[in-house]
């Protein structure tokens, strides 16, 4: 029920207490702090700024009760809309305006003075508590629509500021500080990168991740976009990292790529590079995780997509197009060479095959691509251009380099 006007008894009730506003001012500040640790320790409001609040409300709630009409409710949406920035719990704000109406009831019981004024002690009774309901109906739908407009703004720059730190290129020296502030990140500290692929267009793929790094103590920040779910995770050591990749492996539903470890919060966007990288690695449809570990020449070779993929078409073209068995014994082959250290004992047993079939097979990669496995630049190409393929199966179906 909402409060319509003042009775003649509840208005000459109100004007009477006005009179002591200095005092139920002073009161109503001292129980406050007594009471409620949270003001009494200036957490979230000065004293000086919650003792000028009770002097406002208290003001605003006689003129209320004294004054006919539809009462003015702006002091308690104002106060509400301040109290939503300043960051104070709603239940100890609407508790500190309970001990406010509880002194002005008090006032009106000490000024009735006879049995004759009991009548208008109920009528102010039940007029002081009606506005009670309309003061705290304000005063909470204004805080709660602040706060969430806060919410909402903080939601938005905090996407805003992980999308600058995940593109890169842009951000200066200050914007990384900001960045950081912001997302409670240390500008030097140690970090990993997660590049997950969404199940759909749009879902979440690690769900409750944030949380649970957060319950471990491992702050992060996240961004979804219509393919993965992208995060920079800060370890509080290098060898956290092992932890972080176990709760992504028990976590894991599709393909997951994990950047190396790297230091320094500018260094973000190379390190999403090469979760892409790690996770390009994986095959379609599966499911599993895998880290980016490999060598300085993987990191060179990662940084150019495109020039690698040309590299790779460019130094092993005429492997790429002999027909499928062929093109793919061979390359296996030629991988097995470089993993195994042109070990032909190891290779064989690599590939399953006999000795010989390795130096048959050897000899005839030399033959098409025309480079030899004794030419350290010969060889240095043909690691190269491999890498590349590994990082980007699709460098076998480019078009031949003009």
């Amino acid at each position: 029920m909402r409060y319509t006007g003042a009775e003649p008894a509840v208005a000459r009730l109100a004007a009477a207490a006005r009179a002591r506003l200095p005092e139920m001012t002073e009161d109503t500040f001292a129980h406050i702090i007594a009471e409620m640790p949270v003001y009494a320790d200036a957490r979230f409001v000065s004293h000086e700024k919650l003792w000028s609040s009770c002097d406002a409300n208290l003001r605003f709630l006689l003129r209320a009760l004294e004054e006919p009409g539809t009462p003015d409710l702006s002091q308690a949406a104002a106060t509400g809309q301040e109290r939503a920035h300043q960051g104070a719990p709603l239940p100890e704000l609407l508790r500190a305006f309970r001990i406010g109406f509880t002194e002005v009831w008090q006032q009106f019981v000490e000024l009735t003075g006879s049995d004759d004024d009991t009548a208008g002690l109920i009528a102010a009774t039940r007029a002081l508590w009606t506005l009670i309901d309309d003061y705290t109906e304000t005063l909470t739908e204004a805080y709660r629509t602040t706060l969430a407009e806060i919410t909402r703004t903080r939601h938005e720059k905090r996407l805003a500021l992980v999308e600058a730190l995940f593109a890169g290129g842009t951000a200066t020296e200050g914007t990384l500080w900001d960045i950081a502030r912001m997302l409670d990140l240390s500008l030097d500290g140690t970090y990993l990168v997660v590049a997950a692929e969404t199940p759909g267009l749009g879902q979440e793929p690690l769900p409750g991740m944030e949380n649970l790094l957060r319950e471990r103590l491992y702050a992060s920040a996240w961004r979804l976009t219509p393919e993965l779910r992208v995060g920079v995770v800060s370890l509080r050591e290098r060898n956290a990292a092992d932890a972080v990749m176990g709760l992504l492996k028990e976590n894991a539903t599709g393909r997951i790529g994990v950047s190396p470890v790297f230091t320094g919060l500018g260094n973000t966007a190379r390190a999403l590079h090469l979760a892409r990288v790690a996770l390009s690695s994986l095959m379609p449809g599966t499911s599993g995780i895998v880290q980016f570990t490999e060598s300085p020449l993987a990191g060179l070779v990662a940084s150019d997509p495109e020039a690698a993929a040309q590299l790779a078409h460019q130094v092993l073209r005429p492997v790429l197009e002999l027909p499928g068995e062929d093109r793919n014994v061979l390359l296996m082959t030629l991988r097995a060479w470089f993993d195994c250290r042109g070990s032909t004992k190891l290779i064989a047993e690599r590939v399953y095959c006999h000795p010989n079939t390795v130096r048959h097979r050897l000899k005839r990669i030399t033959d098409e691509l025309g480079r030899s496995l004794t030419d350290p630049a010969d060889i240095a190409e043909l690691g190269t251009a491999l890498r590349a393929l590994t990082m980007f199966p699709d460098a076998a179906h480019l078009p031949p380099v003009p």
